[in-house]
């Protein structure tokens, strides 16, 4: 429990990434419903930076930056180049090339797609990365 509600940091990432998700799989769910998809993704990408934000401090990453460079402070809990970190970065630019072509599509339909390739980026994101810190407790 405490790798998820262990600090304030840590708790408020956990409760923000179980919103996102529960997001993501309500518009899923109601996908019949919904007539605008560059809001929803518009969504995800703004709530998903900001949660990234948050994992990014949760996690050290900062610290691993500092340390790589100066070795001046104790790294995060992965190193700069690590198979989390590498899959992070391909997630990141998934949604990054989704929210450049949301705005350019031209129908719903399009856009909506680009909301499954987006949310598929943050997906991939939060599973690589929880299941990493799961595995650098043990």
């Amino acid at each position: 429990m405490k790798l998820y509600f262990g600090n304030a940091v840590t708790t408020i990432t956990t409760l923000m990434i179980l919103s996102l998700v529960g997001f993501i799989g309500y518009t899923i769910v109601n996908r019949s419903n919904i007539h605008f998809w560059g809001r929803r993704s518009l969504f995800v990408l703004a709530y998903g930076l900001v949660i990234c934000c948050f994992a990014a401090t949760r996690d050290g990453l900062d610290k691993t930056i500092q340390y790589t460079i100066d070795g001046s402070c104790n790294p995060g809990i992965f190193s700069l180049v690590s198979i989390p970190n590498i899959i992070g970065c391909v997630g990141a630019t998934i949604i990054i090339v989704a929210a450049i072509a949301t705005p350019i599509a031209k129908s719903q339909h399009m856009r909506e797609i680009w909301f499954y390739v987006m949310s598929g980026g943050v997906i991939l994101k939060i599973v690589v990365m929880e299941i990493a810190r799961i595995i650098q407790m043990f």
